[in-house]
């Protein structure tokens, strides 16, 4: 059997353990175990690379990363920054047409910046908004629809869990991938909020209008938000804004590392503050940060496992053979990739799409010519793999973030959730589009600041 073909075995395998519900960390670490020992053709050889695979996988510095901003995010969720977020936002919007579901949208994105888990976003966002919603007269299908599509702000507006992990696998510059996903991240929240007017307008009694807030009251509102604009000024403006203008690059006030544990201890510096943080709360968001740090690090080991199997057998720098000698053009390559995104995103969680995905798509794209530098090629390519991965978060019929909102709303028909989520997804693929047509929207801001 040739390499290529034991690779789509292994792949073949790995599937029929997620449709048997296994774990996906667990079903990529058996499949790779599997499809190393027979490449290698004995079990010795591959139980001696699982002792050097777990170190040279953890020893990496950038991961301490992800439990920080997951930390991070736990402390803003305990801290009730997420119903400051869209009671400021409902405030200023509320009285526009659909505007409660446009603050929604608004305060996912805000929420998002000190997130970073598109799953916490839904989740806390949605216990926060969907009752208000449902009690102002919003139809549950754009309640649901808005809250479902709102949560995936929180893997693309940086800090983004998964352009972290996106950067260590393709060793690209942290700071670089957060900068280029800002402004598509900002084009998103203003899709979804064009989205919902148009939704409103096609609909008009799923979206009602609100009693307006006094101008005075709007103003004394923000200051309840302080708190999240100046964490995330702390963390970006500390990792990516220049601090010394008297040496040549970007001096850089903290790593990203650094600045995620800044971010935590500043996060939680508030809740201690406002007393909205107690020991109890302390103590659950260290346990659950623990916990999402675990399963998503048990993810990576078994992706880690799985690529290697990849490694051995060749398939990925023969697949890239095979693409440069077919003589596809480079849009035609990237277009079947996103597609396989699509695909994908019904059946896997964003994480496992990158895990899984980028240590066979990259080589491909690294080989193609699309006109631009081999760094600049790498933060378009892995902003526009974060956002479809995003739109599979929200894909019918086993979008995950659809059932996150549904458990909120336990007696919303998911039907509901699926007629509603649908012009956020139209939105979505839209923003795609645009994306691939001008890379500049993902790259300059990265050119003005190095």
């Amino acid at each position: 059997m040739s390499g290529l073909e034991l690779a789509l075995s292994g792949f073949g395998v790995m599937l029929v353990g997620i449709f048997l519900r296994i774990p996906i960390g667990a079903a990529m670490f058996a499949a790779g175990f599997l499809g190393t020992w027979a490449v290698l053709g004995r079990p010795s050889a591959t139980l001696s690379q699982m002792k050097t695979l777990t170190y040279d996988t953890f020893s990496s510095y950038s991961l301490t990363i992800v439990p920080l901003f997951l930390l991070m995010g736990q402390f803003a969720t305990k801290s009730g920054m997420s119903a400051a977020l869209f009671s400021a936002a409902s405030d200023w919007l509320g009285h526009r047409k659909g505007g409660v579901a446009m603050a929604a949208v608004g305060a996912c994105a805000g929420f998002g910046a000190v997130c970073g888990s598109s799953l916490a976003t839904a989740s806390t966002m949605g216990q926060v908004a969907l009752p208000e919603m449902r009690k102002r007269g919003y139809s549950d299908a754009l309640s649901t629809g808005v809250l479902a599509a709102g949560g995936t702000l929180g893997i693309l507006i940086p800090p983004s869990i998964i352009l972290v992990i996106y950067a260590i696998l393709t060793e690209q510059n942290i700071v670089k991938m957060f900068i280029g996903a800002l402004i598509p991240g900002l084009l998103a929240a203003l899709g979804y909020m064009l989205t919902v007017a148009i939704y409103v307008r096609v609909k008009p009694g799923s979206g009602p209008v609100a009693e307006r807030k006094p101008i005075k009251a709007r103003f004394r509102t923000l200051l309840r938000i302080w708190p999240v604009v100046m964490i995330f000024v702390l963390v970006m403006g500390g990792i990516a804004a220049d601090w010394n203008w008297f040496k040549p690059g970007v001096q850089a006030l903290f790593t990203p590392t650094e600045g995620a544990a800044v971010g935590a201890i500043a996060t939680g510096l508030y809740g201690v503050a406002t007393r909205s943080l107690d020991w109890a709360g302390f103590k659950a968001s260290i346990f659950e940060a623990a916990q999402s740090s675990a399963m998503i690090f048990f993810i990576i080991f078994g992706a880690q496992v799985f690529n290697s199997f990849l490694a051995f057998t060749q398939a990925p720098q023969a697949m890239a053979e095979w693409v440069s000698v077919q003589g596809f053009a480079p849009m035609t390559v990237l277009i079947a990739m996103l597609l396989c995104y699509l695909i994908f995103g019904c059946v896997m969680d964003s994480l496992s799409m990158i895990l899984l995905t980028i240590p066979i798509f990259f080589p491909i794209i690294e080989s193609l010519d699309f006109g631009m530098g081999a760094e600049q090629t790498a933060i378009w390519f892995g902003i526009l793999a974060l956002i479809v991965v995003e739109v599979g978060l929200i894909t019918p019929p086993v979008g995950m973030n659809l059932f996150i909102i549904n458990q909120v709303g336990k007696d919303i028909p998911i039907t509901q959730t699926y007629r509603g989520v649908l012009p956020f997804v139209a939105s979505d693929l839209v923003r795609v589009v645009i994306l691939v047509m001008f890379p500049a929207l993902s790259l300059w801001l990265v050119g003005v600041m190095y």
